[in-house]
């Protein structure tokens, strides 16, 4: 049988704290998600001032990251390049970049989705949330 490693929720807390910390470092109100290898959400912040649609679309890209096991970004750029039949894949409804996933060993123990500022700002936020496990 084979063993993997897991995020822990301290290692969950350390996450949301600093991505937290870079949003508010920015002046960016946005909603912070953290979920595990399956898409489980396990941590969740919207700040003051994010709009209530950002409580949903966070979640739904760390959801995607975990399951593809890479950053949803690549969902976004494959329909952008016209393969838009990929909108009808299941259970993938974060499609859009800012969901980036925890890799450990190559092996993804779940991911970080943020929403509510411009693409990159979101992905940089939910990196800064990764970068605070020192991996």
């Amino acid at each position: 049988m084979k063993q993997r490693p897991m995020l822990t929720q301290a290692d969950v807390e350390m996450m949301g704290a600093a991505a937290e910390a870079e949003a508010k470092k920015n002046n960016w109100v946005v909603s912070i998600a953290i979920c595990d290898d399956g898409g489980h959400l396990l941590w969740f912040k919207r700040l003051e001032g994010a709009p209530p649609v950002s409580a949903y679309i966070a979640p739904e890209k760390a959801k995607t990251a975990a399951l593809g096991r890479r950053e949803s970004k690549i969902y976004e750029d494959v329909i952008n390049n016209g393969r838009t039949s990929f909108l009808s894949a299941p259970e993938l409804k974060g499609m859009l970049e800012g969901g980036v996933p925890v890799m450990v060993d190559g092996v993804c123990v779940g991911a970080v989705g943020v929403s509510n500022v411009k693409s990159n700002e979101d992905a940089q936020i939910a990196k800064a949330g990764i970068a605070a496990l020192g991996l």
